[in-house]
């Protein structure tokens, strides 16, 4: 079952499209990857996909919620919070209760946000998007200040997201096709390519 579908979608900047004509479905426990150099869009792509950008053309349908992880300069911790104060301040954003044990997934919950590295900001979003119980996740830089062992870590979490039904869409400089079922390709010359 589809949790995004988007039909001839695409933004505009100015004169020239950012992304355009872009058809894509994404089913439940789904990964899908948007892929590029700096600069093709890919997180212009993926906000759009999220329903946090306007369109210029085209739709995007989701069924359900779409939560974001973490999102260079859009969804960064609060620098003076810890991780355990962030999920607090998250549950009262949500309306909710507290109502299960997080699975920190190794991260220290007192250090504050100015003392994650890249690769805990991910962990760190990656426990923040599971609070609103998405039907998908949208993680932004997967690939951008971490190590190799980094690298797989946050795969064994994306590949849990996806094991537990919730679609993942997230962005990456180069993936291993064989580890998603959709990429979106975009490159310099801001043509994009669904596989």
């Amino acid at each position: 079952m589809p949790v995004l579908t988007a039909g001839g979608a695409g933004v505009r900047h100015r004169r020239r499209w950012l992304f355009r004509d872009l058809d894509v479905r994404i089913n439940a426990g789904e990964k899908v990857a948007v892929v590029g150099p700096p600069g093709s869009g890919r997180t212009t792509v993926l906000l759009a996909l999220t329903r946090r950008f306007r369109l210029s053309a085209g739709q995007v349908h989701l069924t359900g919620t779409a939560a974001l992880g973490y999102v260079p300069e859009v969804s960064e911790p609060e620098n003076v919070l810890s991780a355990a104060e962030l999920v607090q301040e998250r549950y009262l954003l949500l309306g909710r209760r507290p109502d299960t044990e997080i699975n920190w997934h190794g991260l220290d919950p007192s250090l504050r946000g100015f003392e994650l590295s890249p690769f805990q900001r991910q962990v760190l979003g990656v426990i923040l998007a599971r609070l609103a119980q998405p039907q998908l996740v949208a993680l932004d830089a997967t690939d951008e200040g971490l190590d190799e062992s980094e690298r797989d870590q946050l795969w064994a979490l994306i590949d849990e997201l996806a094991e537990d039904g919730i679609a993942v869409l997230f962005s990456a400089r180069s993936v291993d096709d064989s580890r998603v079922a959709t990429v979106i390709n975009l490159g310099a010359d801001q043509k994009e390519e669904v596989k």
